[in-house]
């Protein structure tokens, strides 16, 4: 099994933990990254875009990559690809609801067919020499939570780890993760389990944990626009002082820092327009934390959704954090 740095991870999100992202976390203190999910299909025959979802070999450890399907074979040449790559981890995504996934009857969907679900563990398991864990939901929907039963059965087969998101498939992310029954799956299994699901803040991570009996947690959504907040569950969860969110210049040299990583990762073209999706979480906790107004965080986001020049939108970066300390004295 590997060891997770502490008890705080980072969830894997399809189109948001690039290596760019997961790079910054861990640096950060996130106490694992998990890569983007893969369809088995691609990720076996070697697709370019596939592949560069999962690289981060040499640089982020422990280093794990995230597959998902249903056939047995390709599941376990996608497996044995990620081994080839450097991957420490293979995690199986029994979790995710998409219906681009789900109609393919993977992801959340194996979990309707926990016999199959169970073939594929088992194939996975024996083409790897690798620690292998599993990412699940509490079930496909409210008369079938069977994330219990499938989770110690997996575990039966080789399974170490368990990432569970306290949500039904049919959810979605509806309504309220419900923390009390992840402790189905702690109970069930005596691997670690981390819970999965509305952590967005201390209160959150220290909540879910009590209700669940987890080991930790794995936080997705609460790290958009705020990466270094991984590390600071990892802190609180250690006992230890939480250190503090970076003060307005260091966050300014964080965004570029990150900005221009993507744009080496995915070349200026790309990069500009994959990039405005986290500059516009960080305007948003700008917002959120400085009361920004609502119309003016509007324009910003406005301003750098629209701009294809890479050199100009550092320049709209540089020109929103002066705003903020002529305003705000920060």
């Amino acid at each position: 099994m590997i060891k997770a740095s502490n008890r705080a991870l980072l969830a894997p999100m399809s189109g948001i933990t690039d290596l760019p992202f997961r790079r910054l976390a861990h640096r950060l203190g996130a106490g694992l990254v998990v890569a983007e999910m893969v369809t088995d299909r691609q990720m076996a025959v070697g697709n370019e875009e596939t592949l560069r979802r999962v690289m981060g070999a040499g640089e982020i450890s422990p280093f794990v990559a995230q597959i998902t399907g249903r056939d047995k074979r390709l599941m376990t040449e996608a497996a044995k690809r990620a081994a080839g790559l450097g991957a420490d981890m293979i995690d199986i995504n029994m979790g995710c609801p998409a219906r681009k996934v789900t109609k393919g009857l993977a992801g959340s969907a194996l979990m309707k067919e926990p016999d199959l679900a169970l073939g594929v563990i088992e194939a996975v398991v024996a083409a790897v020499d690798l620690p292998v864990s599993l990412k699940m939901r509490l079930g496909w929907d409210e008369n079938s939570r069977n994330a219990a039963s499938i989770a110690r059965q997996a575990e039966q087969a080789g399974v170490c780890m368990f990432f569970v998101h306290g949500r039904t498939r049919n959810q979605f992310y509806k309504g309220a993760a419900d923390w009390r029954r992840i402790g189905e799956v702690v109970k069930a299994v005596g691997g670690p389990v981390f819970a999965n699901g509305d952590i967005v803040t201390f209160d959150d991570a220290s909540s879910s944990v009590r209700q669940s009996g987890a080991q930790g947690v794995m936080i997705g959504r609460g790290a958009q626009g705020r990466p270094w907040f991984v590390g600071q569950v990892g802190d609180l969860l250690a006992g230890r002082a939480v250190r503090p969110s970076p003060d307005w210049l260091t966050r300014r040299d964080i965004i570029l820092r990150h900005y221009e990583d993507m744009l080496s990762h995915y070349g200026a073209c790309l990069g500009v327009r994959i990039a405005r999706k986290h500059l516009g979480w960080y305007v948003n906790e700008m917002k959120n934390e400085l009361n920004l107004a609502a119309e003016d965080a509007a324009n910003w986001r406005a301003r750098l959704f629209v701009e294809e020049n890479a050199a100009q939108a550092v320049k709209h970066i540089h020109q929103l954090f002066s705003r903020i300390d002529a305003e705000y004295g920060r």
